[in-house]
């Protein structure tokens, strides 16, 4: 008679975990969004790191002979004020933008979940405090922060990104804090407690994994947010500097030459436009993926 070994439960459990990350994927790509605005990040990413092959042309290499030219067969998008390839500046600006997605969306989720884990899970002063200083934040229009922090720091890349993540911590630390407090009153929780465990195991352990899916969510939909607040802050010169490519300061360079040369404006823009559309359709679909309720109910 041949024995059935029953299957060990962490495999039990690793099987379950794959099968809900197969589920979301295939369900992310079943969304049209989605599937759209995943395309679109995988083609800015790779974009963002083969530049230096795919571009024609180095972006700050000058072709003074060529100043202002429409689109052809030798510039594509055409070329700037001193004669620069307008498609491969456009390329290369696609790496401040998607750095300043990455690590700003970062950066403020590790900070904000953080606080709002601790704040949520031990409540008292430090919660007060923690959610006053974050209020304070979120009572300032969000540009006017962005412009107000940078100018403080000076202008650059760097700072710019740090301000855009000041601007998002209030938001993931809210988010992670609703979530713990829903959960700290749970079950499993007080078993953790009963049976002695510390509470920074119980915060890393039972609640933070709790708070990933509304956290991975935020933070799609905090990057476009970011990389078009990278755009204004550049557009205003307080974010990449010249001569490095910024789709923002190259809107902003184009000002002067719009009735001469309208292209020179219209690829920047259409990249803008093109990133942050589909990174928002990517963050619906996301949403959809792992919330399958909320399909279901739309």
């Amino acid at each position: 008679m041949e024995t059935v070994v029953p299957a060990p439960a962490e495999l039990v459990v690793e099987a379950g975990d794959a099968a809900r990350r197969d589920g979301v994927v295939r369900r992310l790509l079943g969304n049209r969004k989605g599937a759209f605005g995943l395309a679109v990040l995988v083609v800015l990413v790779v974009v963002a790191a083969a530049a230096p092959v795919l571009a024609p042309h180095p972006p700050n290499e000058l072709h003074l002979t060529d100043q202002l030219k429409p689109p052809s067969s030798t510039y594509l998008f055409g070329t700037d004020e001193v004669g620069r390839d307008v498609l491969s500046r456009v390329m290369y600006a696609a790496r401040p933008a998607i750095g300043a997605g990455l690590v700003t969306v970062i950066l403020a989720a590790v900070v904000g979940a953080l606080t709002g884990l601790v704040a949520g899970y031990r409540g008292g002063a430090f919660d007060a405090i923690v959610m006053r200083v974050w209020d304070t934040l979120l009572a300032f229009p969000a540009i006017f922060l962005a412009i107000g922090i940078v100018s403080v720091l000076g202008p650059g890349w760097i700072n710019a990104v740090l301000a855009i993540a000041i601007l998002n911590m209030p938001v993931f630390s809210r988010l992670v804090r609703a979530s713990t407090l829903a959960v700290r009153s749970r079950e499993f929780v007080a078993a953790s407690q009963a049976i002695g465990c510390s509470e920074w195991r119980i915060m890393a352990t039972h609640i933070f994994p709790n708070c990933l899916a509304p956290l991975v969510v935020q933070m799609a939909i905090a990057a476009p947010e970011a990389i078009l607040v990278e755009a204004s802050l550049s557009f205003l010169g307080l974010g990449s500097q010249p001569p490095d490519p910024s789709w923002g300061n190259m809107l902003s360079a184009a000002q002067g030459y719009l009735y001469r040369s309208g292209w020179y404006a219209l690829f920047p823009g259409l990249a803008i436009t093109l990133v942050v559309v589909g990174m928002n359709f990517f963050a619906d679909g996301l949403q959809d993926a792992l919330d399958p309720r909320r399909t279901r109910s739309a």
